[in-house]
Parts: structure tokens; C-alpha cells; sequence
């Protein structure tokens, strides 16, 4: 049969894939600052091989022919899969995808440098050229996808998601929840927060980590925890690699950022292994994705169920700091500590309510960029007067804290923010399906339970990898088509009542 030749191609195929993630992550974790430049010229010959492989031209026979064949289901739904990642990939040039893989690399590695010493002025050239490739891959895939040049770019993010669409959801939110945030804050000023004192060490945070991904399913028999300048997820499924950043003062961010990488690997590991090298043994989307880690760090591991199972845990991991400071320790203080709604200028350290609001902002400043709308100049002022608007803050002259802050764009990932916020809303409703279909979700939890949790996970998300297109997976997974009543609903549950 000629699908056999396809899944035949795309395995092998993906053994190239399988290496440029793990250098991928040796590039972002270990590899020394001297070998930037070399790693990034191997990097972008792999990335063309992936190319080529992925643009090979004996694909389109194989497809046409493949059509014609008794195939079941998830062999269509694989046909389908393939066809998306075909079309995307024969519409580029080998020379754009390399070159953006050379400029997107020198980019990320200096801005690790530049970020630090909040050197606007020496990233603006290496972004701008990031910005420029990204601009013409945009131009030649919405011509090829029949699409809007941004929405060509999200499509690699979020299959079948538009700007429209899109744009009804994040005004909902953006209309709705300053104002709650200003009334949580104000309510919050009323409670009492008892705080650990420092410094934690970091060996024991790393170790508080490990126990706590081990407890919540995670396999190292196919996964490591390890250190990073950005927490991400990275690897393959059969090798899920995981990284934080360690605070000494404040444990909290190290432990909550294991906790959603943790989520993001679950979702790795619990694909379908029989799929695995398959277009359609894939992840669905990064929405989807974000849903998982936002599930479990958000909806889960922030909860007082939660707390209450890992304050036992958390007394032993800082002995010293739980006799001097009980109180701290508490589940009720935790969960207040957890649970705190403040307007900052760092996106992953936002809490919940809070956090839709960087995303937004991010969005309409690339989708601007994109569609040259602004300049990369601009984005400095873009920036700092979209978060005196929305949150109050001004971040002029604070670029370190401002838009040089997250590794998306020095990467070339345009089009991938609004997934968190997707994540958020789908995160929302998986919890309100879970807790119907799981009468005993919150005291299971409780006692460190996670097998029932998992269980309706794997069944409702993980076994269904990318069988199912976007909207439909979230029909299965929630009983809701996408939506934010769920998401206003657990913050008015959580915070308002």
C-alpha cells in the first residue's frame, strides 16, 4: 500500500526531528557560550534536511495515490495530518527555512546576554532580522494557505484558529477582567499572608521538584528535570526533557514552574506510542498543550487540595524555614500565597487573572509586526503603553522586564502567544468536565490520588493525540465548544466567593 510508504517516510523522518529537539535542548541547557555559532550552523543544515525530507516531492504521489486506498479512520485522519504539514512545507524555500534557523539561533543566544543587561539598542538588529524572514515566510504561506499573513503564521500554533475568532475571545477578556482584577486586589488587601523566610537552597528546591513530578506521574524512565535561562518543555516523547530557574529567596516560582512543565510532559509521555513518529501521533496544538500545564499548575497544583497534599512535603524539603515560620505552611496560608492576584511586569511569574492580559498585549504587538503595521523600533513604546493601560505599569527604559523579557520572538515564534491564553480557556473547561465526571476529584487530590485524574486525562486528551481537529477534540475533552464562561467561572469561583 502506498500509505505504508508515507508512514514509512514520515518515521524516519522524524528520527531527524527526534535529534534537532534533543540539540535543541542541549543548546538552550549545557552547550558552552563559545560554540553558539558553530551549533548554529549545524542546526540550520539539520533544519534543511528536516526540510527537504518534510518537502520531499515523491510525497504528493504518494498522498494522491494513498486517497484511493481502504483506509480507516485514523489512517485518513493521518492523511489529513500529513497533507497540512506538506503544504506548509513545500511552500518555503530551503534557503528561507535555513537562514532563519542561523538568525533565529545567533538571536536567542544573544539575547540571553542582552536581556540581562537590558541592551535594547544591540538586540534591535539581530530581532529585526528574525523579524524580516519571519515577514517573508508569512507573505509566501498566505498565498499558499489562502490566509492573512499572521493567521498563515498562527495556523503552524493553532490549526483551523483565526484572527476573527480569535479577536472575540480576547476582547471578551480584556473587557472583563481589569476589573476584576482591581476587585480581587482589593479584597486581597484584607488577608492575612504569612511568608517563609530565605534563602531555600537550591538543591533543595531541585529535590522538593523531583519528588513533587514524581507524585504527580511523571515518568523519568523517559524524562529529566534540568536548568535553564527560560522553563520549557523540550525532547521527545520517549525523552522528555523539562527545565526551571531557581530563586533563592522565593521557592515558589522554581516549584510552580516544575509543576506546569510537568503538565506539558504528561501530555508528551501519555501520546499514543503505537502514533509516535506520525503527523497524527503529534500533540494537537500548542493550545492544547498550554491546557495541560495550565490544568495542572493552575487548576490543580494551586488548589487547596493540592497544598494540603504537598504541605507535609513541603515542612521537610525547608526544615528550618517551616520551624521558624509554621504558619507559613499552612494550606490556608498557601493557598492565599498561591492564589495571589497582583499586576507585574514578568508574564510567567502573573498569576492567573492577570496573565490573559500579557498575552493580549503580545498578541496585537506581533500580529502588528507581522502585518507591518509597526516596526521593530516601535516596540519599545507599543510595549510600555500597552501595560500602562492595562495593568498600570510602565516599563520605559525597562526593557530587561519589558519586551525583551521572553525567548518567543529572539526564536522566531511568532504566532504562539495566544496559545497560553487558549490553553487557559480549554484548562477551565477540563476542570468543570473533570469534576463532573470525577465526583472524588478534590479528595483524591488531597491524598496525592492522581491515578483517576490521569486516568480521565488520557482518556478525554492524551490517547487522542492529533486524531481529532482542534475543535472537536475540545467538544470531546469538555462537552463545551471553546469558550470563556468557563474561565470567568473559576475566577469568579476562586477569587469572588
Amino acid at each position: 500500500m502506498t500509505y505504508h510508504d508515507l508512514t514509512s517516510h514520515y518515521r524516519k523522518l522524524n528520527q531527524l526531528v527526534h535529534v534537532s529537539r534533543i540539540v535543541g535542548w542541549d543548546e538552550a541547557v549545557m552547550m558552552p557560550r563559545g560554540a553558539g555559532d558553530a551549533r548554529a550552523d549545524a542546526m540550520a543544515t539539520l533544519e534543511g534536511l528536516i526540510h527537504q525530507g518534510s518537502s520531499d516531492p515523491r510525497i504528493a504521489g504518494w498522498l494522491e495515490a494513498a486517497e484511493a486506498e481502504a483506509l480507516d479512520a485514523l489512517q485518513r485522519a493521518n492523511l489529513r495530518e500529513i497533507r497540512r504539514v506538506y503544504t506548509r512545507a513545500t511552500a518555503l524555500p530551503q534557503e528561507l527555512v535555513e537562514a532563519q534557523s542561523r538568525a533565529q539561533l545567533r538571536c536567542e543566544q544573544a539575547w540571553r546576554m542582552q536581556r540581562k543587561e537590558n541592551d535594547w539598542e544591540a538586540h534591535l538588529p539581530l530581532l529585526s532580522e528574525v523579524i524580516r524572514l519571519k515577514r517573508e515566510e508569512a507573505v509566501i504561506l498566505a498565498e499558499q494557505l489562502g490566509l492573512s499573513p499572521y493567521d498563515a503564521l498562527m495556523d503552524a500554533y493553532e490549526p483551523g484558529m483565526r484572527s476573527e475568532r480569535l479577536e472575540g475571545l480576547f476582547t471578551d477578556l480584556a473587557g472583563w477582567l481589569p476589573e476584576r482584577v482591581d476587585e480581587i486586589v482589593q479584597r486581597q488587601s484584607q488577608e492575612k499572608l504569612v511568608r517563609a523566610s530565605g534563602p531555600f537552597d537550591v538543591a533543595q528546591q531541585r529535590a522538593l521538584g523531583l519528588e513533587l513530578m514524581a507524585a504527580m506521574g511523571f515518568d523519568f524512565e523517559h524524562g529529566r528535570l534540568d536548568t535553564s535561562h527560560h522553563p520549557f518543555c523540550g525532547g521527545v516523547p520517549s525523552d522528555v526533557r523539562i527545565t526551571t530557574r531557581y530563586n533563592e529567596q522565593d521557592f515558589t516560582e522554581s516549584l510552580m514552574g516544575v509543576l506546569h512543565e510537568t503538565g506539558h510532559a504528561k501530555y508528551e509521555q501519555g501520546l499514543p506510542r503505537e502514533l509516535d513518529g506520525l503527523p497524527v501521533g503529534q500533540a494537537r496544538s500548542m493550545g492544547v498543550h498550554e491546557s495541560q500545564s495550565l490544568f495542572q499548575e493552575m487548576q490543580i497544583c494551586r488548589g487547596l487540595p493540592f497544598l494540603t497534599f504537598a504541605e507535609p512535603i513541603l515542612r521537610r524539603a525547608f526544615t528550618e524555614a517551616a520551624r521558624a515560620t509554621p504558619a507559613a505552611f499552612e494550606p490556608d496560608n498557601l493557598f492565599r500565597l498561591y492564589t495571589q492576584v497582583k499586576p507585574g511586569f514578568i508574564r510567567v511569574d502573573a498569576d492567573e487573572v492577570t496573565y490573559p492580559l500579557h498575552v493580549i498585549l503580545r498578541y496585537r504587538l506581533e500580529r502588528s509586526l507581522i502585518e507591518r503595521r509597526l516596526e521593530p523600533r516601535d516596540i519599545p513604546a507599543f510595549w510600555d503603553e500597552a501595560m500602562r493601560r492595562t495593568l498600570g505599569l510602565s516599563t520605559q527604559g525597562n526593557h530587561r522586564d519589558g519586551c525583551m523579557q521572553d525567548v518567543h520572538w529572539p526564536s522566531g515564534a511568532f504566532g504562539y502567544f495566544p496559545s497560553y491564553t487558549l490553553g487557559a480557556l480549554i484548562a477551565a473547561q477540563l476542570y468543570e468536565a473533570a469534576v463532573q465526571a470525577l465526583p472524588n476529584l478534590e479528595a483524591d487530590i488531597a491524598r496525592g490520588e492522581v491515578a483517576p485524574l490521569s486516568g480521565f486525562l488520557a482518556e478525554r486528551v492524551w490517547k487522542r493525540a492529533s486524531l481529532l481537529e482542534t475543535s472537536a477534540l475540545i467538544q470531546h475533552a469538555t462537552g463545551q465548544e471553546l469558550g470563556t464562561v468557563a474561565f470567568k467561572r473559576h475566577v469568579q469561583r476562586r477569587y469572588l466567593t
